[in-house]
């Protein structure tokens, strides 16, 4: 009502936008007051505000809560590695709900735009554009919201001369040389689909800066587990990730915290692919 304090804005879990039409300005006018932070709001609101599940299913809302801390007792991932495997794994799963309010805490955590958007580019490799695309708008939303500038700064490192033989060497001194015997035993109608894993998959995307090679191999890891129904390529990259310094223990830690998100089924047949690789001593 008019002559009354008040403040509006976006919910923990869902986005807002605001449009003010001022009518006879001369005798109307909107008294703008001082902005209030993300932390002024989240401590206003944590107890006398219902939002999402809170309000309609608060039953469930605790279960799940509950649970989402109970996995992140185990293991020793830091909070930043979680939040972008996560972020990952809700992009594979679909979740849009769920991605934007990881997204939230992550940005708040201080991972940054650019480490945001790299997970992004990566999961358009493994689960496909089709799925990435509503993502990096909702993403974008956020972002300049934020006060963020787009175009973020490009990570490119490869050009249309050098991305074929520049994914290849990441290729092998990821999974090392058995690439090539992999390039060389194609069968001839399927070789093409291997040189566009050297040059696109790894030349486009993986050689890209903003993401280092342990952080992209547990990404693409998040990814495919999450995806469900590529067990091979789950065992492949389990042996990528040990390669490059992600143990079994790391692995196993980053499955228990995607348990919430992915349910049991996807996570056992993680768990299996694990062990099958890296057996229990």
């Amino acid at each position: 009502a008019p002559n009354v304090e008040h403040w509006h804005g976006a919910a923990p879990d869902s986005w807002f936008s605001h449009l003010a039409i001022e009518c006879n300005p001369q005798t109307n006018k909107n008294t703008w007051l001082e902005c209030v932070s993300d932390q002024q709001y989240a401590e206003a609101t944590k107890d006398n505000v219902a939002t999402g599940l809170k309000a309609t299913d608060p039953e469930l809302d605790g279960i799940f809560s509950n649970f989402t801390k109970e996995v992140q007792e185990y293991g020793d991932l830091d909070t930043k590695t979680r939040l972008m495997v996560t972020l990952a794994s809700n992009i594979a799963s679909q979740a849009q709900a769920e991605y934007r309010i990881t997204l939230e805490n992550a940005l708040n955590e201080g991972i940054t735009p650019i480490e945001v958007k790299e997970i992004l580019y990566q999961a358009a490799a493994y689960a496909g554009m089709a799925k990435v695309r509503d993502f990096i708008g909702l993403t974008n939303g956020i972002l300049l919201a934020r006060g963020a500038h787009l175009p973020l700064a490009g990570q490119s490192v490869v050009s249309s001369e050098t991305r074929f033989d520049k994914g290849l060497e990441l290729q092998k001194s990821i999974f090392g040389e058995r690439i090539e015997q992999i390039h060389k035993n194609a069968p001839e109608n399927q070789k093409h689909i291997q040189r566009y894993l050297s040059a696109n998959c790894f030349g486009d995307y993986q050689t890209r800066s903003g993401l280092n090679v342990k952080t992209r191999e547990l990404v693409t890891f998040s990814i495919l587990v999450s995806l469900g129904g590529c067990e091979s390529q789950v065992k492949g990259h389990i042996q990528g990730n040990v390669n490059v310094g992600n143990n079994k223990d790391t692995l196993l830690t980053v499955v228990t915290q995607l348990l919430p998100y992915i349910g049991y089924p996807r996570t056992l047949n993680a768990i299996a692919c694990l062990n099958e690789v890296i057996p229990e001593k």
